[in-house]
């Protein structure tokens, strides 16, 4: 079990299925944001704490290679403060003005940390690079005044096929309401949460117990629906993984990175909290996976959801009572 200042993480949990396509162990990448300390303060810090090197790519963007967690990345979440990088952009500047950029706004915009892709089995390790950004005089609570403050995962698919990409994206469109009332703490994290729900009226059609599509199918009403990155459960890296031309077709200047992964988007994250984990929101995917790899309990979630007629907070009442296993473990 992780400790953090004293404070006990709960036990990391682990899908049912542990294993990628290729037999490989799979693996998890984990972002978060943050703010007080420069990347360069932050990159020193994780070094210091869990080995490895500092390299400066930019003034503003680090790598901290083979610490006892691979490699990680330390950068302001800016692109343009990182001109080798902005090429795509309409503005693009000098390395001395991009650096002077990211000395004004770094107070404003918030850095990231960026983990390789870790084994599910070392993911609560992450908590401990956490912890020594927090020792450094990082901080973090959610949200600042200007934006929220993001966890994302990126959880290597265990098969890249239709079938079992769309149970997952069922299971989370079913569990969503849950996990948005579990998790949101404040009035304001609430506001800065709106916009990356998936439409009512494409959750209700992928929730369907005959909705199984091919890949082709499948990328064209996701593409239809949800033409952004800016979604709960964001596709878009994995579907351009495996149907570039078509993603393409429809967002040739989306700035999206080809995974073999869900990109699992959490709008808040606690760094400057000495009991904050992450994995509670972990433990919350491996909740939707359970689902997703269980067919007819699926079928028979979707088919309830098609037919009920009470409001969010209801269905997440409902999805505790019917679909969580243990209720009381993910309360």
């Amino acid at each position: 079990m992780t400790e953090t200042n004293g404070t006990h993480a709960p036990a990391l949990e682990s899908p049912s299925l542990t294993q990628a396509a290729q037999s490989d162990t799979r693996k998890v990448g984990v972002e978060t944001e943050f703010v007080s300390i420069s990347a360069r303060r932050a990159a020193e810090a994780l070094a210091a704490e869990l080995g490895g090197s500092v390299v400066e790519e930019d003034p503003h963007a680090f790598l901290v290679r083979s610490t006892r967690l691979g490699d990680m990345a330390v950068e302001v979440d800016l692109r343009h403060t990182h001109p080798q990088r902005s090429t795509a952009t309409r503005l693009r500047l000098g390395r001395r003005s991009a650096a002077w950029l990211g000395s004004v706004l770094r107070h404003i915009v918030p850095s990231e940390l960026v983990t390789a892709p870790v084994p599910i089995s070392q993911l609560a390790e992450v908590d401990e690079a956490i912890a020594a950004l927090r020792r450094a005089g990082a901080t973090g609570h959610g949200t600042t005044l200007f934006a929220s403050l993001g966890l994302h995962f990126n959880v290597e698919a265990p098969r890249p096929d239709a079938q079992a990409i769309t149970a997952v994206l069922k299971g989370f469109a079913l569990l969503e309401p849950w996990r948005r009332r579990k998790r949101l703490r404040s009035a304001h994290e609430w506001l800065t949460r709106l916009g990356e729900r998936y439409p009512k009226d494409y959750v209700r059609r992928i929730v369907a117990p005959d909705y199984w599509p091919d890949l082709t199918h499948l990328a064209d009403d996701y593409l239809d629906a949800n033409p952004t990155r800016k979604r709960d459960l964001d596709l878009l890296p994995l579907l351009l993984l495996l149907d570039e031309a078509r993603v393409r077709a429809r967002l040739p200047h989306e700035k999206i990175s080809a995974r073999p992964a869900f990109h699992y988007r959490l709008p808040h994250a606690y760094v400057g909290d000495e009991t904050w984990s992450i994995l509670p929101d972990w433990n919350a995917w491996v909740a939707v996976e359970r689902l997703a790899g269980d067919r007819d309990r699926l079928d028979r979630l979707g088919h309830a959801y098609l037919h009920f007629e009470g409001d969010p907070a209801a269905w997440a009442a409902f999805v505790v009572a019917a679909a969580l296993s243990p209720p009381r473990r993910l309360e």
